[in-house]
């Protein structure tokens, strides 16, 4: 992919990654600058035209609504799947907005890829940390509770399943996220 589109998602990936990992937290500053810019800057994008079977930036070219609305449909569907993990109590926040903006900058068909990485990535980090930090058990344990435990809670979700809460393990996500984007970009 041109350096046009690939360098901005990867200095956001960088940070993000870096905050995640330090603080537990992904900044709006960092975040919604990005989705703003993804939103702004699609319809001029040559490489989602209809009839154009380029890969990447070559320039900005006339403006075109098909890029608008290819940039709304990756926002779309990152909130419609981190949106529902979110309410679940599954995911942060932060984590949300970011696959949102990465959404918005690149696009469902990539970001479809860049999720499915994504949790191939998730799950090998989530299965090397209970391992090293010796909670198998409260890791399948928890993850039985968050996916079964809807039929004694019903659609309501899990009190115990938040942030704020201090006694659940936290993981931070933006390395996954970052490795699942970075991936889908190798895999076009």
């Amino acid at each position: 992919m041109h350096s046009l589109a690939w360098w901005p998602t990867l200095i956001v990936l960088a940070v993000a990654t870096f905050t995640d990992l330090r603080n537990g937290r992904i900044p709006n500053w960092l975040v919604l600058p990005f989705l703003l810019a993804g939103l702004l800057l699609s319809p001029w994008r040559l490489d989602w035209d209809l009839n154009s079977h380029n890969l990447g930036w070559h320039g900005f070219g006339q403006f075109g609504w098909h890029g608008l609305g290819q940039s709304f449909a990756g926002l779309g569907l990152a909130l419609l799947i981190y949106g529902f993990l979110f309410w679940m109590g599954g995911m942060g926040g932060g984590d949300v907005k970011l696959c949102a903006a990465l959404g918005a900058w690149i696009g469902p068909n990539q970001l479809f890829i860049a999720l499915v990485m994504t949790g191939i990535a998730g799950g090998i980090i989530v299965l090397c940390s209970a391992a090293w930090g010796g909670f198998f058990k409260e890791l399948f344990t928890g993850a039985g509770d968050l996916v079964f435990g809807w039929k004694q809670r019903g659609m309501h979700r899990d009190a115990d399943l938040t942030l704020a809460n201090p006694l659940k393990r936290r993981i931070p996500y933006a390395p996954a996220i970052a490795m699942g984007t970075l991936m889908s970009f190798f895999a076009r």
